[in-house]
């Protein structure tokens, strides 16, 4: 099967925007909606249950173990699986966990274990739909629109899950504990229906390796590591994630205890971050384009560290939104230069599996992150979680500065050689 984008649409902006990159923007955009509905309502609902901060960034741990559990096994069934139809599964999978977590709290019965169980599952199918949505992109979309494109997923899904869903997920908690999850549900039912209707070329099936699937594992693993960028870039991200999801999993204590904000107030500061990261995400192709890749990842980095340096500092609400703006545009700016270089130079056979090998390091970071913010928290005020975030991201934004100087980037890519061909 050929691995060149599918279909034929005319040239230009048409054919860098397919039906079946449509239907993906969509599907991704409605299910971004839900996933910031709950985002806002899991840690309220576990702030209600409980005030132990260790508790209630126990939530965020639940929701990220699985990156790091079953990363690479979500990698292996991504290249061997038929993409679309386990996008489907996935969706109406999680649907129905919803579903059930919103019976449960309107009956009574719905506390920390469950909350605890159903976002642990929700993180497996999150593994799962991300890895298989990234490698079915090169494959529906042109490589000359590969930053386009990714930069608008990532739009949507900022835009619903830290925008709109936020403040959905607070009012809809303020009329009844179990409607945003209940209505998360049904996002996921519209997204499974729309990712049913791609009908795109998909990647082929991994050729089964002669030792058994332990081998096929492996190799993504092997050409990752082999490659210094991409490895540099995964560790990056991984340390990243802790500053990051630390700040993120003590927020609402943040919010609550320092801000004194209301439910709904909690849900206004969070959908902040949707203002940076439309922004980064329409504008980041064209800020990589003139600060070149290694000057857009300075950048994003000295941008974390200030959002951090802001919440530490500054006990006011106007100025964590604008802190949590800033902090997505960075995040968001960073992702679309390292999509992007993943998606262009790992061998499409081994894309799922690498790929799964990059977010186990890089996503290996945010649980870590959120009980590490959790402790901290409890021990010594939120207000230090973020001072430690915004000082490893100072070192991070030094660190790349440096490697700017000597384009580690730009070499890196020019001298890279297609490789992995006997890692099939």
């Amino acid at each position: 099967m050929s691995t060149t984008a599918s279909a034929a649409p005319p040239q230009g902006r048409h054919r860098m925007l397919s039906r079946d990159f449509s239907r993906l923007w969509t599907a991704a955009a409605v299910s971004a909606v839900g996933d910031g509905v709950t985002i806002a309502a899991a840690p309220l609902l576990a702030a209600q249950l409980t005030d132990d901060p260790r508790l209630i960034g126990g939530a965020s741990v639940a929701f990220t173990a699985p990156f790091v559990l079953f990363g690479i096994p979500a990698g292996l069934l991504v290249d061997r699986l038929d993409i679309r139809a386990a996008m489907v599964r996935v969706d109406v999978t999680r649907a129905a966990l919803l579903a059930l977590l919103a019976a449960g709290i309107a009956g009574g019965w719905g506390g920390l274990p469950l909350l605890y169980t159903c976002l642990f599952l929700l993180g497996v199918g999150e593994v799962f739909f991300r890895n298989a949505a990234q490698v079915l992109v090169p494959f529906i979309t042109p490589e000359s629109g590969l930053a386009t494109a990714n930069a608008r997923v990532m739009a949507a899904q900022e835009a619903g899950s830290g925008f709109l869903g936020p403040l959905v997920g607070a009012l809809l908690f303020g009329v009844a504990v179990a409607l945003p999850f209940g209505v998360d549900a049904a996002t996921f039912a519209c997204s499974a229906l729309l990712v049913a209707r791609i009908r795109g070329s998909r990647p082929p099936a991994a050729r089964p390796a002669a030792g058994g699937m332990l081998p096929e594992l492996l190799a993504g693993a092997r050409w990752l590591w082999r490659h210094h960028l991409l490895r540099s870039l995964a560790l990056l991200s991984c340390v990243i994630n802790i500053a990051g999801n630390a700040m993120l999993a003590v927020l609402v204590v943040h919010s609550k205890q320092v801000l004194h904000l209301s439910p709904f107030g909690y849900g206004v500061m969070l959908s902040c971050q949707a203002a940076g990261a439309v922004l980064a995400s329409r504008f980041a192709p064209a800020l990589t384009g003139r600060l070149g890749r290694e000057g857009a990842l300075v950048a994003t980095a000295a941008l974390i560290a200030t959002s951090e340096a802001v919440l530490a500092a500054v006990p006011s609400p106007y100025a964590a939104g604008a802190a949590l703006a800033l902090f997505a545009c960075g995040t968001v700016t960073w992702n679309v230069v390292v999509v992007v270089l993943r998606q262009t130079l790992v061998p499409r056979h081994l894309l799922g599996r690498a790929n799964s090998v990059y977010r186990l390091i890089a996503w290996g970071g945010l649980p870590v992150g959120a009980a590490a913010g959790g402790l901290l928290a409890a021990g010594t005020g939120t207000p230090a979680v973020f001072a430690a975030g915004a000082a490893v991201m100072a070192v991070i934004a030094v660190a790349l500065l440096r490697g700017a100087r000597r384009q580690w980037i730009t070499r890196a890519t020019a001298a890279d050689q297609p490789q992995g061909e006997d890692d099939r």
